[in-house]
């Protein structure tokens, strides 16, 4: 029997962020009554710009704030939380932990803690953790049985949040199951730091690209409506206890190294004549990480929809649209 998202009411923290802004569109177009938490309002996000804010009931506030979280699901009866907010920049963290772990580490835990003390209403819940959570490993691709152990501070921070909504799950039987991605792109990343939103711009100006590292640190690529059907498939499947408590690895299991997906994305643009500037300067990264999906094939029976050459033609067509406006 097939889940029906009409009239259930959905809490998205972190809404105005690219997967928030994707996730909200999915939601509302499947019937589902959104409240988005918005802590900094972005004219510019896809949320705003494309108006899909004025379809929601929307909630300014930090993760921060300890009765932030509990007022909107009580206020709002919310039924079902994905929780995207965070601090999502490595070289951010790296800059600012305190920052970030205020957000990332203590705005979980307030969360999921909201949902536990509004169990009567909460029935499900989603985390967004990532690859990133591993840390380093001596052998890839990650699976999801392997520890937790994040070193630099954004990596911490995930591990931190991922293991703090296994504890709900396991002590209390909070609905709760988690996410863990790889690089996700797509249309409304407004982080210009990330490779391929700050490839896209850099050659829609004519201008060579910036690596930061050199070249060859290996990552997944995952299409952003990959991500949603993904957050959405976990959701509705969370009471299952095969699922409960449980983390999914999504991926494409298609790794490249950094040059290799700025190449790509020249490709897609038709701009092979601006090659890219190698800064070497990443400070605070694993040089390869990337994610097996084997148990969210079998377990949950996902699959993404996007090669990377489709993922990457939608993503190019959002950002030449984007740009033209601005300039017009």
């Amino acid at each position: 029997m097939s889940f029906d998202w009409l009239g259930k009411r959905v809490l998205v923290t972190g809404a105005s962020g690219i997967v928030g802004s994707w996730l909200v569109r999915e939601l509302l177009g499947r019937g589902a009554y959104v409240v988005a938490l918005i802590h900094h309002a972005d004219p510019q996000s896809e949320l705003l710009r494309s108006g899909l804010v004025q379809q929601t009931a929307v909630i300014n506030g930090a993760l921060e704030d300890e009765h932030c979280i509990e007022r909107a699901i009580n206020k709002h009866e919310v039924d079902t939380v994905f929780h995207l907010g965070a601090q999502p920049i490595v070289g951010v963290a790296q800059r600012a932990p305190l920052q970030t772990f205020e957000t990332n580490i203590r705005g979980t835990y307030l969360l999921l803690d909201a949902c536990w003390r509004m169990r009567s209403l909460v029935q499900r819940v989603v985390i967004a953790s990532s690859d990133k959570a591993y840390g380093e490993q001596p052998n890839l691709p990650y699976r999801e049985d392997m520890p937790l152990q994040g070193r630099y501070p954004y990596e911490v921070s995930k591990s931190c949040a991922d293991l703090l909504a296994q504890s709900y799950a396991v002590s209390y039987g909070l609905p709760v199951t988690i996410a863990r991605c790889g690089n996700i792109y797509g249309g409304g990343d407004l982080n210009w730091s990330r490779i391929v939103p700050g490839t896209i711009r850099s050659l829609l100006r004519g201008e060579r690209p910036l690596i930061r590292s050199n070249g060859q640190f290996v990552r997944d690529y995952i299409y952003v409506r990959d991500v949603v059907a993904a957050y959405v498939r976990l959701a509705e499947e969370v009471q299952r206890a095969d699922v409960q408590g449980q983390a999914f690895n999504f991926s494409n299991e298609a790794p490249l190294t950094v040059l290799e997906i700025v190449n790509a994305v020249c490709d897609a643009l038709g701009r092979k004549d601006l090659s890219p500037i190698i800064q070497n300067q990443a400070v605070g990264e694993i040089p390869d990480q990337y994610l097996s999906a084997e148990k969210a094939h079998r377990v949950l029976g996902w699959q993404p929809a996007y090669s990377l050459a489709q993922g990457l033609s939608e993503t190019v067509a959002w950002y030449r649209q984007f740009f033209a406006r601005q300039e017009g």
